[in-house]
């Protein structure tokens, strides 16, 4: 009797996870503004709401455009720069709270935990004024690759933004340990620790004996978010992770003192004046101003079951299709004694209940007679 349906064995069904890589480069100029009409960046979006700034390749009016990430702020309420003097006060330490609470989450007395700088949560330096990174799921996909994160900022004192591409002065920000010791104590997933270094004498301040870095910062892999601690723009004087020689001059240097990483060329910010005087949106362009380069690699995490239909011998030596008969006899054969002889067209995927839940097309039709056997290897992807 011909076989029309063939029930799968549990050796017929394999899973398999692959993993796929795609190159996220983007340059200072397109995040500082590459389309400008006057003095307006057309590729950067404020609100009204002034809660964060989006940042777009192409003008965000622009049918054409895609959203790379956004730009936000938070203080702490256990923050030094935290009070009522502060611009949008409320609104920065709801931020805070609100990417502590869904990345960090609550300790056991049901408070919000603060960003830690060594990820051990119990213990050690907090992040208490926090720059956040949140990308676009359009670039990072399932997540971002561990190990492939980078960011460079110019540090240069002087605040001349029209220098800042030529300026020595760089810093870089790496995910340099991610691929071999991340952290899994987040309610969002995997994440790790973020590394600052320099490549100038004296622009940061004493590096530890490993060389990996100075600890600036958190990325959350599957969240897509990068979260900086300000203190990056800050000498170490004034508790910040610069050099104090940064400006050639030596010394301690006070944060208000001219010796500072100005943020706003306008006012004459520094980061600290900036948090607390600037709104939301403007520090968020000061900081643009700063960054040059921005890479990483996202992950497209593709599930398959591979399902091996096996065609014996014996097996689908016959077709359904009616025009295979003509007055009861089969087309194909030209005497009694020939074998029956079919061409494999398609694969179909049946449930419990015999509905067809998937179709397989074979690139072309496989001639299978009584004396050979075939596998098709079939992966359902999702």
């Amino acid at each position: 009797m011909a076989t029309s349906f063939k029930t799968l064995q549990a050796n017929d069904i394999q899973t398999s996870r692959t993993k796929l890589h795609e190159a996220i480069p983007i340059t200072g100029t397109i995040v500082s503004g590459t389309y400008l009409a006057g003095n307006e960046s057309l590729n950067i979006k404020n609100y009204s709401h002034g809660m964060f700034q989006s940042v777009f390749d192409y003008p965000f009016l622009s049918s054409s455009a895609n959203h790379i990430f956004d730009i936000t702020l938070g203080l702490s309420a256990n923050s030094a720069l935290s009070g009522s003097g502060v611009i949008q006060g409320k609104q920065k330490l709801q931020l805070y709270n609100q990417m502590a609470q869904i990345l960090v989450g609550h300790d056991a007395t049901g408070s919000i935990r603060e960003f830690d700088a060594d990820g051990d949560l119990t213990s050690g330096d907090k992040f208490h004024d926090a720059i956040f990174f949140n990308f676009s799921r359009l670039l990072t996909k399932d997540e971002i690759q561990k190990g492939t994160f980078r960011m460079e900022f110019s540090v240069d004192p002087t605040g001349s933004f029209a220098q800042i591409a030529q300026t020595n002065r760089v810093i870089k920000i790496q995910d340099s340990s991610g691929s071999v010791s991340f952290k899994t104590n987040s309610p969002a997933g995997e994440y790790g620790l973020l590394f600052v270094t320099s490549s100038n004498s004296g622009t940061l301040r004493t590096m530890p004996t490993d060389n990996q870095g100075l600890p600036c910062g958190l990325l959350y892999y599957q969240a897509g978010i990068a979260v900086l601690t300000s203190s990056l723009f800050k000498v170490h004087a004034s508790g910040g992770l610069l050099g104090n020689d940064l400006y050639g001059w030596g010394g301690n240097l006070a944060p208000n003192t001219g010796g500072k990483v100005t943020m706003n060329s306008s006012s004459n910010f520094n980061i600290d004046e900036d948090i607390v005087s600037a709104s939301i949106s403007g520090t968020a362009d000061d900081l643009r101003n700063r960054l040059q380069d921005l890479y990483f690699a996202n992950t497209t995490e593709l599930n398959s079951t591979i399902y091996f239909c096996r065609a014996n011998a014996q097996e689908f030596n016959y077709s359904s299709n009616p025009t295979y008969l003509s007055k009861s006899q089969i087309r194909v054969k030209e005497t009694r004694d020939d074998s029956p002889v079919s061409y494999i067209t398609t694969v179909g995927l049946y449930g419990a209940n015999n509905e067809l839940l998937a179709v397989a097309k074979l690139s072309e039709p496989l001639k299978k007679t009584p004396s050979n056997e075939f596998t098709l290897r079939v992966r359902l992807d999702y």
